[in-house]
C-alpha cells in the first residue's frame, strides 16, 4: 500500500517547468524487471539510487501502462517520468542544502503533527500497519521521520519564494486584458430564480390555481420572490429561494428560456406551464454577450500573473542552485 502523502509529494515537487534531459544523463530502466540496483547520481554528498527513483515512479506506472498505445509509446513516457522524478530528487537535495546553509529553523512540532496525521489518516493511527510498510520500504522510524522533515522544508522553501500580487502594476494587468480579450468573452445569461410547481396525486386544477393566484398575491404585494420560492416552490432549489445562478441560453428548455431573456432586471413571469409543471420565473440581474469589462476580471487577472511571476522565480530560483551545485549523472 502507498500513503497518500507520498503520492502527493511527487505532484507536489514535479514543477510546472520542463525537464529537459542532459547531454550527461542516461536513462536507465529501473522499471521494468529484472530490476538492477545502483547509482543514478551524486548530488554534493547526496546518493541517488535506482531503487529511490523506481519507489516514486511505481505509483504512476499502471496508469501510463493503461493509456499508452504501443509498447514504444509507454518506453517514452517511462523515460520521460524517469528524468522527471530525478530532477525533483536532485532538487530536493539542493532545496534541503540551501536550507541547511542559511540556517532556517523547522520546529520539530511541524513534522511531529505530519507524522501524527499519517499515522492517523494513512493507516487508521494502526501503528503495526504502518511499520510493516516501512518494512516494505526498507526503512526505519527515524529514517521515515527525516524524509518526512525534508519534504516539509522543501513544501517550506518553495512557498517562501512566491511572488506578492502587490508587484502586478495596473498598467501590466492592463497589457494583458488587451492581448488576452478573447479569453474573457461571455455569452448572454440572466441571474434567475424559478417557483416550480407540480400537482400533487390528489390535487385537482382549482386547488393548483389556488396556489399560483397566492403567490401572484403575495408577489404583488411587495413579498420577495426569494421568500415566496422558499415558501411554495416544489424543486430542489426551494430551499435556496429558487436560485439557479447565472444561467445561459442553452441551459434552459427553450419554452423557458425564450421568456427569460426577454423579462428585465427584478421581473417575473407569468405562470408558464409545460406539461405537468407550472414555472415563474424572475430575473435578479442579466448580461449581455461579449467581453467582460476590466474592472470585472482585474483581480483574475491579478491571480494569472502573479502564478506567471511565481513560477518564474522558482526557475530562476532552481536554476540557480543546479547551476552552482555538484551533480553528476551514471
Amino acid at each position: 500500500m502507498r500513503i497518500n502523502t507520498l503520492t502527493l509529494f511527487i505532484t507536489l515537487l514535479i514543477t510546472v517547468l520542463p525537464v529537459l534531459q542532459s547531454s550527461a544523463q542516461t536513462v536507465h530502466n529501473v522499471w521494468d524487471p529484472p530490476y538492477r540496483q545502483g547509482i543514478a547520481a551524486e548530488v554534493e554528498n547526496k546518493i541517488i539510487t535506482f531503487e529511490e527513483i523506481r519507489r516514486e515512479m511505481s505509483p504512476l506506472i499502471p496508469r501510463i501502462r493503461e493509456s499508452a498505445r504501443s509498447r514504444a509509446e509507454f518506453t517514452q513516457r517511462m523515460q520521460e517520468l524517469y528524468l522527471e522524478v530525478l530532477q525533483n530528487f536532485i532538487d530536493r537535495v539542493l532545496i534541503v542544502e540551501e536550507f541547511r546553509d542559511k540556517e532556517y529553523n523547522l520546529p520539530q512540532t511541524y513534522v511531529e503533527n505530519e507524522f501524527d496525521r499519517i499515522l492517523i489518516e494513512d493507516f487508521e493511527n494502526d501503528r503495526s500497519r504502518f511499520l510493516e510498510y516501512l518494512e516494505s520500504l526498507g526503512k526505519n522510524v527515524r529514517e521515515f521521520r527525516l524524509d518526512l522533515r525534508e519534504r516539509i522544508v522543501v513544501s517550506v522553501m518553495r512557498s517562501e519564494k512566491r511572488k506578492s500580487q502587490s508587484q502586478i502594476s495596473p498598467e501590466r494587468i492592463e497589457q494583458f486584458f488587451n492581448e488576452n480579450k478573447i479569453n474573457f468573452y461571455e455569452e448572454e445569461a440572466v441571474k434567475l430564480r424559478i417557483i416550480m410547481l407540480r400537482p400533487l396525486a390528489d390535487e385537482n386544477p382549482d386547488q393548483m390555481r389556488q396556489t399560483i393566484d397566492r403567490i401572484f398575491e403575495d408577489l404583488n404585494k411587495g413579498t420577495s420572490f426569494e421568500e415566496v420560492a422558499s415558501k411554495y416552490s416544489q424543486d430542489s432549489r426551494r430551499e435556496r429561494g429558487g436560485d439557479w445562478g447565472w444561467i445561459q441560453r442553452p441551459d434552459l428548455k427553450e419554452e423557458l428560456s425564450a421568456i427569460a431573456f426577454t423579462l428585465e432586471v427584478d421581473t417575473y413571469s407569468e405562470a408558464i406551464t409545460l406539461g405537468d409543471q407550472i414555472f415563474i420565473l424572475y430575473i435578479e440581474d442579466k448580461r449581455d454577450e461579449g467581453i467582460q469589462p476590466i474592472n470585472e476580471v482585474r483581480d483574475r487577472i491579478e491571480e494569472i500573473l502573479a502564478s506567471q511571476l511565481e513560477r518564474q522565480s522558482q526557475q530562476q530560483w532552481i536554476e540557480r542552485l543546479r547551476r552552482e551545485a555538484y551533480i553528476r549523472y551514471y
